[in-house]
């Protein structure tokens, strides 16, 4: 899942690995989801080890009461140069250059940051690594949007261009299997009410 909402989602600034807190709608909301996973069978949360998915996790965890640990490999794609803008602006600013980065689909790397095939290997390798490590267990894992994209795009053999569209739909629970190394979709977009 993804973290709750923060003052950057709010205003539609580009956050990639800066940090930015929870709105109060977004906290309120993380404790709502808390409850509304209590008794799914979790037995640990996994979460980017940064502030807004840290916070999202302890406001879960206060009513699940598990196990918590934090991996960076679950950060957000690093968006370089473009962090602390919108995308409108990005786009009245240089609209060539974000036409150019939306049409490399899996090779998207805003200037000096992290493409999404980076951002796919280690997120990838995050949660192989988990599933390895707590092999058996159901695992909670608490992270962002890029993460969610990258996974979900590749699990569902997609190009990553924008007339694709986004197949998930924002606060939504999205389920993944890990056998035998190999991750697969079990579903997407489950409600968080």
């Amino acid at each position: 899942m993804r973290h709750a909402q923060t003052e950057w989602n709010r205003d539609k600034i580009i956050q990639g690995q800066s940090e930015s807190i929870l709105t109060p709608e977004g906290r309120e909301a993380a404790k709502g989801w808390g409850r509304a996973l209590a008794g799914r069978g979790y037995q640990r949360i996994i979460a980017s080890d940064l502030l807004r998915t840290r916070n999202t996790a302890a406001l879960v965890n206060e009513t699940l009461q598990l196990p918590v640990e934090y991996d960076s490999r679950l950060r957000e794609q690093d968006w370089g140069r473009w962090v602390g803008s919108t995308v409108r602006e990005l786009r009245e600013k240089d609209p060539a250059a974000v036409a150019y980065q939306e049409a490399m689909g899996w090779e998207f790397r805003p200037p000096g940051g992290e493409n999404r095939l980076e951002l796919l290997e280690r997120s990838m390798n995050a949660l192989l690594d988990a599933a390895e490590r707590y092999l058996g267990e159901r695992i909670l894992v608490v992270c962002h949007g890029g993460v969610l994209k990258a996974v979900t795009h590749h699990l569902l053999a997609m190009e990553f261009l924008p007339e694709e569209g986004n197949p998930l739909m924002p606060y939504h629970l999205h389920r993944v299997a890990a056998a035998g190394g190999v991750l697969t979709l079990e579903k997407l977009n489950e409600p968080l009410t």
